[in-house]
């Protein structure tokens, strides 16, 4: 019965408390609470880097049903602060699960909370905007909590990068995620990429959060692919004469990341660079533009984006709570490529003379519709014209 399982309450900074049964491991911790709206993909979600500091919740009603495997990670583990859902499921079936997901919560530590009304906290957030709050399992104490959670550090002005990023550089081989071999690789095919051999191009990865997909995605295209922390120094990087860099996506407030900034400008120009995410931030932060906090942000495998140069409309996953003002660019270096057409929000830009591109959303769609994984070729074009 679940009136005897352990009872996890989450509370916000404003407030409002939303109790629950606990699953997964047991504890305490704040984050930022935010929702994602995609039906599957919990597995890819939970080892998604950009999740760090935050707690996710999840609008689709049941989760775990499929269980979980080892080829579906997108980083070496999970990074959320919590979980929440309105239901686990307690039988997961598929053909590809080695486990469940409340075991993989507990082996990694993270603490899940179940039997919360998603659809009213998601209203919520939606109406009120994303804000700090607690996840716990030790703390009943409604009052106690609530302190808890206004006093945690808010995401505004947060690096969280640091807590993802390489220690040391590494080139990404075929066997180097999580021991499975050749089994990622296949599973890489079968989304329709094909494979090359041939290493015909060098690509120095930034990795302020870099999801493994991402590198499946350049090292399928043919290309060789080093990840660096995310500190490294321009000159390091432009010492390894690359014939590309890319800027991955990561966690946290990019405002915060001078370092990667002036990294970046320095950068402008020497090299074709390809930006996702946070390194679509960053990138427009380096070329005078500002960035500013979304009221919920944009989380999902449904979000809608134009493509301005085609005119196509593209479904994407997203995963992001910040946005560059496309209004703070300088025009006549920059040109917008792709927005949002739910908030009509920035979503792609490039440079006008310089081999310089980025998107806001994941064309490496894991998981997710991969309507944009042509940005990828377009990458390889680039190295190209410039090698």
């Amino acid at each position: 019965m679940k009136s005897d399982r352990p009872r996890a309450i989450l509370a916000l900074e404003d407030g409002k408390i939303f109790p629950g049964w606990s699953w997964g491991a047991p504890g305490e911790r704040c984050g930022e609470v935010v929702f994602n709206t995609s039906m599957t993909g919990y597995q890819e979600v939970l080892t998604d880097p950009s999740y760090k500091g935050q707690i996710v919740t999840m609008t689709y009603p049941l989760i775990g049903n499929y269980g979980v495997n080892p080829e579906d990670f997108e980083s070496t583990q999970p990074w959320v602060e919590g979980f929440v859902v309105k239901e686990n499921s307690l039988f997961p079936s598929n053909w590809r699960s080695q486990g469940s997901l409340s075991d993989f919560l507990k082996r990694y530590g993270i603490i899940g909370i179940e039997g919360v009304d998603t659809r009213a906290l998601t209203k919520h957030i939606r109406t009120a905007g994303a804000m700090q709050g607690i996840l716990s399992t030790e703390d009943l104490n409604p009052e106690s909590l609530v302190t808890k959670a206004r006093n945690s550090p808010p995401m505004v002005g947060s690096d969280w990068v640091q807590a993802v990023t390489c220690s040391q550089a590494y080139e990404w081989g075929q066997k180097e995620v999580m021991g499975t071999g050749t089994g990622l690789w296949e599973w890489a095919r079968g989304q329709g990429v094909p494979p090359s051999l041939e290493k015909k191009y060098k690509v120095v990865a930034l990795d302020f959060g870099i999801k493994h997909n991402i590198i499946r995605h350049l090292t399928s295209r043919g290309c060789q692919v080093l990840v660096v922390p995310a500190k490294t120094a321009a000159e390091k990087i432009l010492s390894l004469d690359p014939h590309g860099i890319f800027l991955s996506n990561g966690p946290g407030d990019p405002a915060a990341l001078t370092y990667a900034i002036e990294n970046i400008r320095y950068l402008l120009g020497k090299k074709p660079i390809f930006g996702i995410c946070l390194g679509h931030q960053l990138l427009g932060l380096a070329m005078g533009g500002r960035t500013y906090k979304l009221k919920f942000g944009h989380r999902g495998a449904n979000q809608p984006v134009k493509n301005l140069l085609n005119g196509k409309i593209e479904i994407t996953t997203q995963n992001h709570g910040f946005c560059v003002d496309r209004d703070t660019l300088p025009a006549g270096q920059v040109e917008i490529t792709h927005i949002n057409l739910n908030d009509q929000s920035l979503e792609g830009m490039r440079h006008r003379s310089l081999p310089v591109f980025s998107v806001q959303y994941h064309p490496e769609a894991s998981a997710g519709p991969h309507d944009a994984a042509y940005l990828f070729d377009e990458f390889i074009s680039l190295m190209e014209k410039y090698s």
